[in-house]
């Protein structure tokens, strides 16, 4: 098995408004545009994790995880002169408010429909998961969008 350094959870949340759906993006503090995620604590589990850190990030307190899909994306960075393995595992969420108060590690938020969402999202892993999460939520009967 492949080591990982860091594990992160977070979630691909979107509403439904009467256009149709929208995704939630945060900008971060360096600049990027991505989804609500962040650090697994200790024994703290995956799903837990979502839930604390979309409203640790956004002040969402009510999402309905749609049961399902779970993408898991690793990649490298630099942390202190070290080079950090990570793995963030994205579910699927859907809102019922677009009322976002947003953490101080953040610097702004927008909901958009799938093609602004992807020209906005920075990383072609978090253009991949949206793809995969829109995908998905099409082809789901018994949710009504």
């Amino acid at each position: 098995m492949r080591r990982v350094d860091e594990r992160s959870a977070g979630a691909v949340v979107f509403y439904q408004s009467e256009d149709g759906v929208l995704y939630l993006l945060l900008k971060y503090g360096a600049g990027h545009w991505d989804f609500p995620k962040g650090h697994i604590e200790r024994d703290e589990r995956e799903m837990d994790a979502v839930f604390r850190e979309v409203k640790e990030e956004t002040g969402l307190e009510q999402i309905q995880i749609i049961e399902g899909f779970r993408k898991t994306i690793n990649y490298m960075f630099m942390k202190e002169k070290r080079l950090v393995r990570k793995e963030v595992v994205f579910y699927l969420a859907r809102s019922f408010s677009q009322s976002v108060v947003l953490s101080p590690e953040h610097l702004d938020y927008v909901w958009l429909p799938l093609g602004k969402a992807i020209e906005r999202l920075t990383f072609k892993t978090a253009k991949e998961t949206l793809t995969e999460a829109d995908s998905f939520l099409k082809n789901q009967p018994r949710i009504h969008i």
